[in-house]
């Protein structure tokens, strides 16, 4: 069966570019983004670990680490590591996963035949601190991915963890939220002080409560 949301995160143990690691060990009480890429030496990859590297300072002010996989040998890793810091402008401190075995894309479903019979897809995972999925996302190998939206989802995840609320469509962070159907207006207006703005009965708005 393949992996849904709400599932445990597969455990596994692994040979990276930053040492031996235990997945759920590594990820500790934190977030965590695995996220793979078709091969090394490639263009795309090459510029999306790079943004990966920009913004590990954003990553981390979440919580969040950050993990990559292919299934390309340590030492090819290494190598190709050189080439990211020199392109990018960037200095890649995060692991990346060696998967020969195919063992963690496999675990993960990153492989789609008819896609390709060896190589990875672009797959990406949120997983949250109590170790089960909560975003899954997959690319084609041609199209490079958005991580200024990973980290947006991240904002919208750990918002709505701790409130009774969901964000709206194309939402950033500070902006307002929506109040979920479960809560009444009259208990939201007890639970939210900022305010409420109702639209419609299940459309109510409110401040981001954080904030």
């Amino acid at each position: 069966m393949s992996l849904r949301l709400g599932d445990i995160a597969p455990d596994f143990t692994a040979q990276t570019t930053s040492g031996e690691i235990r997945f759920h060990e590594y990820l500790g009480s934190g977030w965590g983004v695995l996220f793979s890429h078709p091969a090394d030496y490639t263009p795309v990859c090459t510029t999306e670990l790079g943004r990966t590297a920009a913004l590990q300072e954003e990553f981390r002010k979440r919580n969040v680490k950050v993990l990559a996989v292919s299934v390309d040998p340590l030492d090819k890793h290494l190598g190709w590591v050189n080439d990211i810091n020199e392109t990018q402008g960037c200095h890649v401190d995060f692991p990346i996963i060696a998967d020969e075995d195919r063992k963690v894309a496999g675990l993960y479903d990153m492989i789609h035949p008819n896609a390709s019979e060896t190589f990875t897809v672009r797959s990406l995972f949120i997983i949250g601190p109590d170790k089960k999925v909560k975003l899954m996302i997959t690319y084609p190998a041609s199209t490079g991915r958005n991580f200024y939206e990973v980290l947006r989802v991240i904002d919208s995840l750990q918002l709505t963890a701790g409130y009774s609320v969901a964000t709206p469509a194309d939402w950033k962070d500070g902006e307002d939220v929506i109040v979920v159907p479960a809560v009444s207006t009259e208990d939201a207006i007890r639970r939210f002080p900022k305010g409420l703005r109702v639209v419609k009965p299940y459309l109510r708005y409110t401040p981001q409560p954080d904030k």
